[in-house]
């Protein structure tokens, strides 16, 4: 198996530290918010990862934070802590939107097919264990304290800082990479550990000994619990290639720092951005997107899974609702298909033996999934292959896609189908048109309130690149 690693640059042969086993820790999520299609993009990778180490014979022990505990918003230390903001933008506590948006979470990988971790750890629950890190990285002169600001990791006591991002620490300056903070040694240190400021009066503190009321930075959580379920040195860490020059080579030093030994990681592997009709997400721009979204709007979550199926982790991915329409409709084809082949207990052919090889090697090459999937079609398409092999194939390679073959019989009586909206009565093409010039008019909570009226009367609507399509709502049994 081959795995592209991010400290070296290149696609390398994965040879864990301590085979079978494997230890692989991945960046969670802050719970602040609602999970939106990038992160449900980033985590159902790091499924198939997981999947596909379990099938090629590893014994993966799958750890996961949850940042619940509020860190600044700024990777300088600096800004709004972000629970605090979304507390503020919700109406609520912080730790009923930590518990609610966490919530939301598990049920958007739920419906996506993604396997929960071995061990889901929270912030909060390990304050004790990122304390005493803090501590002994002071003990060892490794960390210093700013008066009536936080206890912040010396860079400089680490001579290897910012190998992951090949960073040149020289040419660092105040107010590029990062903000000036005043009394910080070096501008590429970074805070462990803060202090509540007067009149913040902050809902998430905890006692120290530098301070009656602080509250841990954000990278140490990640080192402090991945060391804590897994050790000092993991086979395994992702995230996102947002993560690299901060996050990342922030945990690297104050890890390894913490331990004395490397590689804190072995295998760095680092998902792409995906954007959402060309552009970032906002929800100024109405194109942030979570599950619930693509519920509404009639589309099965495994048909989103097999769009990101359709590009590599490492590249980056531009969804639109057209391309997540022929998704859905490669999707329902592929579970009519699936749904028509008879299952018996044949012999299966070399053919099959050799597809089954191609998808499983196409998957071990640094998770080729766009030739896996092709491989699937191939499969789907094959002339020679009994419909007994097909199945059996297609089922066997569904341990890792999770696109529920299996069941496509049950599956297909609750897709929708597109219908033409010249074909629809009046009263439908008057909404779908008023919609239209809602969105045009950037008027999101009008456009809004007419996709509701239009799914109280069966439709949901698509917001395709061609234009706006509609889809009949078959009645869930």
């Amino acid at each position: 198996m081959k795995l592209y690693n991010t400290m070296s640059r290149q696609a390398e042969d994965f040879q864990p530290l301590n085979p079978p086993e494997v230890k692989l820790y991945a960046c969670g999520f802050t719970v602040y918010d609602f999970t939106h299609l990038g992160h449900l993009r980033k985590y159902t990778l790091d499924d198939v990862l997981v999947r596909t180490l379990e099938h090629a014979g590893y014994a993966v022990t799958f750890v996961q934070n949850v940042t619940d505990v509020g860190h600044l918003a700024s990777d300088a230390d600096t800004g709004e802590d972000k629970l605090e903001k979304g507390a503020k933008k919700y109406g609520k506590s912080v730790w009923d939107i930590a518990h609610e948006f966490e919530d939301y979470f598990w049920r958007s990988m739920d419906a996506m097919g993604n396997k929960r971790p071995d061990v889901s750890c929270r912030a909060t629950d390990h304050i004790a264990q990122q304390l005493a890190m803090v501590i002994e990285l002071e003990k060892q002169g490794h960390a210093y304290v700013i008066d009536g600001d936080g206890v912040y990791f010396d860079t400089s006591t680490f001579p290897e800082y910012g190998k992951l991002a090949r960073l040149n620490v020289e040419e660092q300056q105040e107010g590029a990479r990062v903000e000036a903070v005043a009394g910080k040694r070096n501008p590429t240190d970074f805070a462990l550990w803060k202090f509540e400021r007067p009149g913040e009066n902050r809902a998430m503190v905890w006692s120290s000994p530098w301070h009656k009321r602080s509250f841990p930075g954000w990278h140490i959580e990640c080192s402090a619990m991945a060391m804590e379920y897994l050790g000092n040195q993991l086979d395994i860490h992702t995230g996102g290639i947002d993560h690299i020059p901060v996050h990342h080579t922030n945990e690297i030093a104050q890890a390894e720092a913490f331990s004395g030994e490397q590689p804190f990681v072995k295998y760095w592997v680092h998902h792409n951005f995906l954007q959402v009709e060309g552009e970032k997400m906002s929800k100024s721009l109405g194109n942030f997107y979570t599950i619930d979204d693509i519920l509404e709007r009639g589309f099965d979550p495994r048909a989103l899974r097999l769009l990101f199926l359709t590009g590599h982790y490492r590249s980056e991915m531009n969804f639109t609702w057209e391309s997540l329409e022929g998704a859905q409709k490669s999707y329902q084809r592929l579970l009519k298909a699936v749904a028509g082949w008879a299952h018996s207990e044949e012999a299966v052919s070399t053919t099959a033996q050799e597809l089954q090889t191609r998808f499983y090697t196409a998957l071990e090459n640094d998770l080729a999934t766009p030739e896996a999937i092709a491989v699937l079609w191939e499969v789907v398409n094959h002339v020679e292959l009994s419909d007994s092999e097909k199945k059996q194939l297609v089922v066997d390679f569904d341990e890792i896609l999770q696109l529920e073959l299996a069941s496509a019989a049950e599956k297909l009586e609750n897709l929708s189908e597109v219908v033409e909206i010249e074909s629809l009565p009046a009263e439908i093409q008057e909404l779908v048109a008023q919609r239209e010039t809602a969105r045009k008019a950037k008027d999101w909570q009008k456009s809004d309130d007419l996709r509701n009226k239009l799914l109280q009367k069966g439709y949901n609507i698509i917001d395709a690149d061609t234009g706006q399509k509609l889809e009949l709502v078959h009645p869930k049994k």
